[in-house]
């Protein structure tokens, strides 16, 4: 086979498999080993891994040596068939899994997988553990099947032990996207107590970290309360919802009071400021317009409003106890006053 008749025969493979082929891939077409060695020296392809060989024409790829080890995991089949049943396949996990999230500082000294049946191999890059594979666990990044965040996160506390470089990898998850936490706490379970937790406590291994990582409840709430807008956001929103009771509760606390001090003080000097005076205005309109009422004898109009929808006898007593009060003298003054209202309350009774 000539090299111009290989490459086309290669390329078909390739476009599909990150520009890459096995070796296996490339017999089962008719290119032999040799030839492939000859497209390689003459500058062709490039070998990556034991067996596997990338198109120089195709665009390099932070993860392509991770690319080329799953394949070289089953030489034979295609990338896409195999990509059909991730769980019945070999799977990304440990630290490869979280290079390939993209999560924490641990770097893979070779690359992890996991399979649901036994695997054996010499090669001193791979590495293999057994695992029967749960559908929930496993996900596709960057095209490869790898274990979830939550999977990775448990397999990093497994296999490194150390909870604040663990921590760290939890933080980096959370700022990519929500997790499952209960998932996680569940399979943090098993490893709870090898790390001085007690037996299947995962969810006090999983609070440790979210502590170790800054992101428990109590961190979370200083950092709020440092920020004025965000709290304030936060409050907004929050407030409206809140149970009164839970609210009664918190105002009973002494920290709770202490920190609502300032606020109180504010509100109360605006009210000073801005709202009684104007509800002294208020009542002083109100006066004028009851004795304007009362001294115009505008009988069937007093009838009217009494008949409103409110305590109409208390409204007529308070308003007749109020006009006893007034000077007689005061009272044409109230009444030129009043005339505004007894206009705009006239024109609400026609309405």
């Amino acid at each position: 086979m000539k090299s111009t008749d290989a490459l086309r025969v290669l390329a078909d493979i390739t476009a599909s498999q990150w520009g890459l082929v096995t070796a296996a891939q490339a017999g089962a077409l008719g290119v032999t080993r040799l030839m492939l060695s000859r497209l390689a020296e003459a500058g062709h392809l490039e070998r990556l891994a034991h067996g596997v060989y990338k198109d120089a024409g195709a665009p390099s790829d932070e993860f392509e040596d991770l690319h080329a080890a799953w394949l070289s995991t089953e030489p034979k089949a295609l990338g896409e068939r195999r990509l059909q049943d991730p769980t019945d396949d070999v799977v990304v996990a440990g630290a490869s899994a979280a290079r390939l999230h993209g999560i924490g500082d641990l770097w893979a000294e070779r690359h992890e997988f996991v399979s649901s049946s036994r695997r054996q191999t010499q090669r001193t890059e791979l590495r293999y553990r057994r695992r029967t594979l749960d559908a929930r666990d496993v996900t596709m990044v960057r095209g490869l099947p790898s274990m979830t965040l939550e999977r990775t996160i448990a397999d990093l506390l497994e296999d490194v032990g150390d909870l604040s470089l663990v921590a760290d990898a939890l933080g980096a998850a959370l700022e990519k996207q929500s997790l499952d936490l209960e998932r996680l706490r569940d399979l943090l379970a098993p490893l709870a107590e090898r790390n001085g937790f007690t037996r299947h406590a995962g969810q006090a291994v999983l609070d440790r970290l979210l502590e170790e990582a800054g992101l428990d409840a109590n961190a979370v709430a200083r950092r709020v309360a440092a920020d004025p807008a965000l709290g304030a956001l936060i409050m907004s929103n929050y407030l409206p919802r809140i149970d009164p009771a839970i609210f009664r509760q918190l105002a009973a606390v002494s920290e709770v009071q202490q920190a609502l001090r300032p606020v109180l003080v504010s509100l109360a000097r605006t009210l000073r400021v801005s709202v009684t005076p104007r509800l002294a205005v208020a009542q002083a309109n109100a006066d004028a317009a009851l004795a304007g009422l009362l001294s115009s004898g505008l009988a069937d109009q007093s009838g009217r409003i009494t008949e409103r929808p409110v305590n109409a006898p208390a409204l007529r007593n308070a308003a007749e106890q109020r006009a006893k009060t007034l000077p007689h003298e005061d009272l044409p003054a109230a009444r030129r006053d009043a005339a505004p209202i007894d206009q705009e309350t006239s024109h609400g009774d026609r309405t």
